[in-house]
C-alpha cells in the first residue's frame, strides 16, 4: 500500500499509512511525549546523545518544538511525531534532518520509538513514510541513516525499506556520552519503491 499524503504541501502535512499518521509535534503532544519518553528511557538512552537535566519538561519541550518550526521554514529539517490511528497513542519520531540542497539534494534520517511499541513493524512503515516525503515532497535526491554498529532493529528497518549498507564511520557521533563508530547506511531516489514494505 502507498502512504497519501494530506494536504499535498510541504507547509502542513500529514502523512497517513496503513497503521500509523504522522505530524508536526504540537504543544498539546508534551504530556504524552513526556511520559512515553520516561517510560521507555532506559531502552531510548543507549542509542541516543546524553538527556539533558531538563529533558522532559514543558520548558525544553517548547524549545524543542520552537527549533522544530524554524528547521522546517528554513528548510533544514523536518520533525513528525508516530501515532496510531486506531487510538491516537503517540509511538515515537523521526526527524529528516541536514537538509542539503545545492548538488547534493539529500538528508539523513533520525528516529526513535517507545519502548512499549517497538518491534510491531511501526517503524518501517515511518521510516517508508519519511522516505516518500523527502522523495517527492522535498524532491531529494539521497536519504542518509547512521545505526550503532549492534543495532540490529534499526538496521533491519533501514533494510526492510531498501537502504544499502555503505560503510563504517569511526567514531562518528556522541551517543551516550562517547564517540562511537557507526555504520552507513542510504537510499536513493531511483532505487525506492514506493510500495510499503512488509513489516
Amino acid at each position: 500500500m502507498v502512504l497519501t499524503l494530506f494536504p499535498p504541501s510541504r507547509s502542513d502535512p500529514t502523512l497517513l499509512l496503513p497503521r500509523i499518521y504522522m505530524r508536526q509535534p504540537q504543544r498539546g503532544d508534551w504530556q504524552e511525549w513526556a511520559e512515553l519518553r520516561a517510560l521507555s528511557r532506559d531502552f531510548l538512552v543507549p542509542w541516543e546523545p546524553t538527556w539533558p537535566e531538563d529533558a522532559l519538561t514543558r520548558a525544553a519541550f517548547r524549545r524543542r518544538l520552537a527549533r522544530y518550526a524554524e528547521d522546517w521554514t528554513r528548510d533544514q529539517s523536518y520533525s513528525f511525531f508516530l501515532f496510531r490511528r486506531d487510538d491516537d497513542a503517540l509511538l515515537g519520531g523521526i526527524t529528516i534532518a541536514n537538509v542539503r540542497r545545492g548538488v547534493a539534494q539529500s538528508c539523513t534520517f533520525g528516529y526513535w520509538i517507545g519502548k512499549p511499541f517497538s518491534r510491531n513493524g511501526f517503524m518501517t512503515e515511518a521510516v517508508h513514510g519519511a522516505c516518500c516525503f523527502a522523495f517527492d515532497r522535498l524532491a531529494l535526491h539521497r536519504v542518509e541513516a547512521a545505526t550503532l554498529p549492534h543495532n540490529e532493529a534499526s538496521q533491519g528497518v533501514l533494510r526492510k525499506c531498501g537502504f544499502e549498507e555503505e560503510g563504517l564511520a569511526r567514531r562518528y557521533l556522541k551517543i551516550n556520552g562517547r564517540w562511537q563508530d557507526h555504520v552507513l547506511f542510504a537510499l536513493l531516489r531511483e532505487e525506492f519503491d514506493p510500495a510499503l514494505p512488509a513489516t
